[in-house]
């Protein structure tokens, strides 16, 4: 069962930028748009496991500052030519607060 974790306040995330929450076992990238759209992704490119959170935001795509792959934070898939996949996770923003939804072993955070 997931349930939703608070993990940082909105303004927190700089526009166009990320804030790294760190669970467990992984490191979450959450970005914030240029709209206060918020996408969160496992912080490493699946090609070679880059920081994404390092990476440029262009509306829902984050560029990996390794090797220029492009990522689509809306569902973690690289576009083509390129090929592979990030974890994602649901996000939802309720007043100034940004909350993920976690598998419970994974719900304990720190910003």
């Amino acid at each position: 069962m997931t349930k939703w974790t608070e993990v940082v306040e909105l303004e927190k995330i700089p526009v166009l930028g990320s804030r790294l929450i760190k669970t467990r076992t992984q490191i979450i990238a959450v970005f914030r748009g240029s709209d206060d759209q918020v996408y969160a992704i496992n912080d490493a490119c699946p090609h070679k496991k880059g920081p994404l959170s390092q990476g440029i935001m262009h509306g829902s795509t984050i560029t990996c500052p390794l090797h220029n792959w492009k990522i689509d934070l809306k569902t973690g898939s690289a576009l083509a030519p390129d090929v592979g996949c990030s974890n994602v996770f649901p996000v939802k923003v309720e007043g100034s607060k940004v909350y993920l939804q976690l598998q419970p072993e994974l719900a304990e955070v720190s910003a």
